[in-house]
């Protein structure tokens, strides 16, 4: 397990603080069953670990009853990858092996992987009160804490449980609602943005409109006013003057 900063360029592991490791066990009644990114310092004591250093935990099994993540903070260059994979991937164990996960990762509700794996997949958030969370460096008290805030992410289904072990670490919010209101992240709504920046999600488009209007979206009628507006205006037939003829005066 790790955290870190913007590139691992370096041998520093980065490991939970002990009092988030009692309150990972004591969510999971005693016993975690996989940490996918662990490290030979690690307090986490899984039963099943890999660590970072030797082996790739995102290319391994993860069909485990209970898994707690705390991943690389940053970007894994020789491997190319980074901390929105391993959000991804507790968010698959969930889905397809229906284990329960809980991940300690940065707050970062804008990202895409957020978007995708968190809002209306998780069941349940921590806002960690720690205004900069100090996470072992080598096995040892860094000093340094973390610069940026932090949270703890629950995929399951025990939301009651989740809340009486972590309401004393910060704000405890539920995240269901997000999904039965309509607000999960759909993967097609994000490809049809990426191609169609104008183009409302949900709305009806009259499909075969002139190139001329590409993200124009509302009723036809609309539309058809709008293509006719911007036509130029029709020249009006010229109307011949006629000029009386002046009399000469006698």
């Amino acid at each position: 397990m790790s955290a870190g900063r913007k590139v691992i360029s370096d041998n520093k592991d980065w490991g939970t603080p002990p009092k988030y490791v009692e309150a990972v066990k004591a969510f999971f009644g005693g016993q975690i069953d996989l940490d996918p990114c662990s490290n030979e310092w690690s307090l986490v004591d899984a039963r099943v670990e890999y660590r970072v250093a030797e082996r790739d935990g995102l290319k391994e099994s993860w069909n485990f009853k209970r898994i707690f993540v705390n991943p690389p903070y940053g970007k894994d260059r020789i491997r190319g990858t980074g901390i929105k994979q391993w959000i991804q991937r507790c968010e698959q164990s969930n889905s397809m092996h229906g284990s329960e996960v809980l991940a300690l990762v940065p707050v970062a509700v804008n990202t895409t992987h957020w978007k995708k794996h968190v809002f209306g997949k998780a069941r349940s958030l921590c806002f960690l009160a720690d205004t900069r969370l100090k996470f072992l460096v080598n096995g040892t008290d860094g000093g340094k804490g973390a610069p940026m805030a932090c949270c703890m992410i629950y995929w399951g289904t025990d939301h009651e449980r989740f809340v009486r072990v972590f309401h004393k670490y910060g704000a405890v919010v539920p995240l269901d609602e997000l999904q039965r209101n309509g607000h999960a992240h759909s993967v097609e709504a994000e490809h049809t943005r990426d191609a169609f920046p104008n183009r409302r999600i949900g709305k009806t488009v009259i499909p075969n409109l002139p190139v001329r209007y590409p993200g124009h979206e509302t009723n036809k009628v609309a539309q058809l006013t709008l293509m006719e507006s911007s036509k130029p205006a029709r020249a009006r037939k010229a109307t011949p003057v006629s000029y009386s003829k002046l009399k000469r005066k006698k």
